[in-house]
């Protein structure tokens, strides 16, 4: 008799393994046409529904991106059967967090809550899914989805945060990472963001940057930021999957090995940039060269059309191409070809 009831047990896990594979790979969805699509019987899918979300591998969302009145008016809610997938990782990490607060005050409940952490592992965690010299890629093309990861990532940062922004955080979103970005420094992680120098521009803009160094976030801009990016822990890396097409989705990759060399990128872009409330003005080198215009220059060299190097630096065409022949004209260039080699030969590419 025990026996039967042990392959029981191991037929449910199954089942709910499956399940939950097959939410992940549907992205955000309604419980219930997942389940009429799979057969399920109604007692069944409650059972099953109800274990994945106490182990907090799935949870409710929208189905609808939230635009900035939803947001104001507090009218976007989760959807009554919609739910989004979390990484087995990040639920682990997760759960951790919170047992940990809540066991202070909670020790009577350490059994309990050391069951459910040993199920998630034992059942969901991936092989090897921890360790440093693999890694993992996700195209994330689903905006619920895409805002999940966000959430998960910035929920078990422990050590540092790291972000480059091309364009400023709208009021809304901007005010939520504020909230993040000081229970984050609280508990003790460095937080670091790289923003296009043009969002000085902006009053609102300058208001959220000046709120953010007050919080103990770490700000520098730059003439030129190439996409967005965040890294966390370099654990975790999220970019663009097309920089000039947002629409496109995000890139979600783990993995020491493969988020090393983009938070390399980064530190390359954080050292050239200028720490806020230094001056950002233009200033000229020992070449005589703004910084915008030895941008500039360096991407127009590298064989970049002149609207992604205005794109680039936040300019319109007609902005590049006025600083181009201004630049020819002081080099006593004829043509752009003839430019580039002068600009070589006087270093001003190095």
């Amino acid at each position: 008799m025990a026996t039967g009831d042990g392959r029981d047990g191991i037929q449910s896990a199954d089942r709910v393994l499956a399940l939950y594979q097959e939410l992940r790979l549907r992205g955000v969805s309604h419980l219930s046409e997942v389940f009429r699509e799979l057969g399920l019987a109604p007692e069944e899918s409650e059972k099953w529904s109800a274990e994945l979300a106490a182990l907090g591998l799935i949870v409710p969302t929208g189905t609808t991106h939230a635009t900035r009145d939803d947001l104001q008016s507090g009218a976007w809610q989760p959807g009554p059967d919609a739910v989004a997938v979390v990484d087995p990782e990040i639920a682990l990490l997760r759960m951790l967090q919170g047992e940990r607060e809540r066991l202070r005050e909670h020790l009577d409940q350490s059994d309990r809550a050391y069951s459910a952490l040993e199920t998630l592992v034992g059942r969901f965690l991936r092989p090897g899914s921890l360790n440093g010299s693999e890694v993992e890629v996700e195209i994330l093309d689903d905006y619920g989805r895409i805002q999940q990861v966000l959430e998960d990532i910035t929920d078990v940062i422990r050590h540092d945060l790291t972000s480059m922004h091309v364009t400023a955080l709208v009021r809304e979103v901007a005010d939520r990472v504020l909230s993040r970005d000081r229970r984050q420094i609280d508990n003790g992680v460095r937080i670091r963001a790289i923003y296009h120098q043009r969002i000085t521009t902006s009053p609102e803009a300058v208001e959220m940057l000046r709120r953010r160094v007050e919080a103990g976030v770490e700000i520098r801009l730059s003439p030129a930021v190439p996409m967005n990016m965040i890294i966390a822990d370099q654990q975790f890396a999220v970019l663009p999957v097309h920089p000039d097409d947002r629409a496109a989705g995000a890139i979600l990759a783990r993995g020491p090995a493969l988020v090393r060399s983009y938070l390399a990128l980064y530190e390359h872009c954080w050292h050239a940039a200028t720490p806020y409330g230094d001056d950002v003005a233009p200033e000229l080198g020992g070449d005589g060269l703004s910084e915008q215009q030895r941008a500039a220059l360096k991407m127009l060299a590298s064989g970049m059309k002149d609207e992604k190097v205005a794109r680039n630096l936040g300019v319109s065409l007609r902005t590049v191409s006025r600083m181009l022949s201004e630049l020819m004209q002081e080099m006593g260039a004829s043509s752009r070809f003839e430019a580039g080699v002068r600009a070589q030969r006087l270093g001003w590419l190095d």
